[in-house]
């Protein structure tokens, strides 16, 4: 149950609305020159929608069995009412159902906004990354989340209404299904989740680097194509979480060589990152070291991936401590360094203040060497061979030796939680105590948010922008003299 709750509340509940519900809503309309997302009713009711999900997915707390305990993935025959009989499972299942819903509803929002309100003069490529990274976010959800809700809606009718769409063999009692479907649906969503959840991160970071090193980014373009191959391609390599499901020699063989290939535009814009470092001016302001960080992090869990997408070593590496460490290294630790290098930026524009960057810095390295000791202990462990979801491994007598190498995770877990205290307290004090911002461009950025008063206002803008030139324009010598950026509305001054 506690590992069902966590994986569920963690990707869909926190990962989810943080980067996409929250910063998509505020920075869309602010970075292409809108006052509002073009649907604002269905913008409201995607939010309540996902909201009373969530209070539908706790109440499984409450009822006599408790919450789901199936796994965040609740595979049948697990959770069908063979192998969780509760109201827990039922609610959850719901629960995710209704958050399809209000996620596909933001997702056509964002879609529309993005096509139909950019300002005049800005083309596709003339939008900030951050915006493409919603933007391929956007679709994806679009498409895939309506596949999951499909699979949820099945498995509610087999607990309901004694149907037998995920159930085999004797349980089932009026006709065959078959449990290996679900697992189908829930991969064609599953793998374009992990890119749902991390293209914006991608694209805040792709941003970050290029601000802060004070230099246009490199490739940028490249980046962005980089990013649309990437959510194409992300809808063809499911099939590498179900190598050990008796899947045919050939499909595996298929998905494999699929896998290798989504790698390769990884592998570019990776490295558009270093180039966008290369010889940079750069500064080491908090939103700058946590964009580091998913260099290091998305690089260290991108590798460890190839491992897992090729069937002779994910035969040995699947349901260990392996596979858990690298996608916490993709999926957590990218996008958990991602958000908090974003809410220390876009504070100002937010709220109007500044956090305190000493404690901002206290709460980085902290927090990177933290994570860092919890996943790569856990890939180590998982490399040498202990399971994931045993209540405990130590009865094994091959895993007695990896007792040290526990403890040692689970203190960099406390080390890491320790860390989002000072978070907490920097934003809370901030918010209540800090120092208004009166320059309405603090970082000295030229994009379009940074052309308004900090706090945003509620219009976002008086007059719509008229777009000259692309968001990356820094380090021109040519420029006037104190001054090495030109803001989106200038026109753009030639080297």
């Amino acid at each position: 149950m506690l590992f069902t709750m966590h994986g569920t509340i963690m990707i869909f509940y926190a990962i989810t609305p943080i980067l996409i519900g929250a910063f998509g809503n505020f920075l869309i309309p602010l970075q292409i020159g809108a006052r509002d997302m073009v649907f604002p009713l269905m913008n409201m009711a995607s939010f309540w929608i996902s909201f009373f999900s969530g209070v539908v997915l706790m109440v499984g707390l409450f009822t006599p069995l408790g919450a789901a305990a199936s796994g965040w993935t609740s595979y049948p025959t697990l959770s069908t009412l063979i192998g969780d009989p509760g109201n827990g499972q039922t609610l959850w299942t719901l629960a995710i159902f209704m958050l399809g819903v209000g996620s596909t509803l933001g997702a056509i929002n964002y879609i529309t906004t993005i096509i139909t309100l950019r300002a005049p003069g800005m083309g596709y490529f003339d939008m900030p990354l951050t915006i493409w990274g919603i933007f391929m976010t956007a679709i994806l959800n679009a498409v895939f989340l309506p596949v999951l809700g499909a699979g949820c809606l099945l498995l509610l009718f087999d607990r309901l209404f004694g149907t037998t769409f995920f159930l085999a063999g004797a349980i089932a009692t009026n006709g065959t299904g078959d449990p290996v479907l679900f697992q189908h649906v829930f991969w064609i969503f599953g793998h374009p989740e992990v890119y749902i959840l991390i293209l914006p991160a991608w694209g805040i970071v792709s941003d970050l680097l290029a601000w802060f090193s004070r230099k246009p980014a490199f490739g940028a373009k490249t980046t962005a194509l980089c990013m649309i191959t990437i959510t194409i391609l992300s809808t063809l390599v499911y099939g590498h979480h179900m190598f050990t499901t008796q899947m045919s020699p050939l499909l595996t063989q298929t998905f494999m060589t699929l896998t290798m290939t989504i790698s390769i535009p990884s592998a570019i814009f990776f490295t558009n990152w270093l180039g966008t470092l290369w010889r940079g001016s750069i500064r080491f302001d908090s939103p700058m070291l946590f964009a580091m960080g998913v260099v290091f992090v998305f690089g260290l869990g991108g590798l460890t991936g190839l491992y897992l997408g090729t069937v002779t070593t994910d035969i040995y590496l699947h349901d260990t401590y392996f596979v858990v460490g690298h996608f916490h290294y993709t999926m957590a630790a990218s996008v958990l360094l991602g958000g908090f290098g974003a809410v220390y930026f876009w504070m100002p524009k937010m709220f109007g203040v500044m956090m305190n960057e000493c404690l901002a810095k206290w709460h980085f390295w902290l927090s990177f060497i933290g994570l860092n000791g919890i996943f790569m202990g856990m890939m180590v462990l998982g490399y040498a061979g202990m399971h994931r979801r045993l209540y405990n491994p130590f009865v094994y007598e091959f895993m007695k030796g990896m007792v040290p190498l526990n403890t040692f995770v689970t203190w960099s877990a406390i080390l890491m939680g320790a860390a989002q205290v000072i978070f907490v307290y920097n934003f809370i004090h901030a918010l209540i105590k800090g120092k208004k911002v009166e320059d309405p461009n603090p970082w000295n950025i030229g994009t379009l948010e940074w052309t308004i008063p900090c706090p945003a206002p509620h219009y976002n803008f008086k007059e719509i922008p008229v777009v000259k030139c692309g968001p990356h324009e820094m380090g021109n010598p040519n420029l006037p003299e104190g001054k090495d950026f030109q803001y989106q509305t200038e026109k753009l001054v030639k080297v």
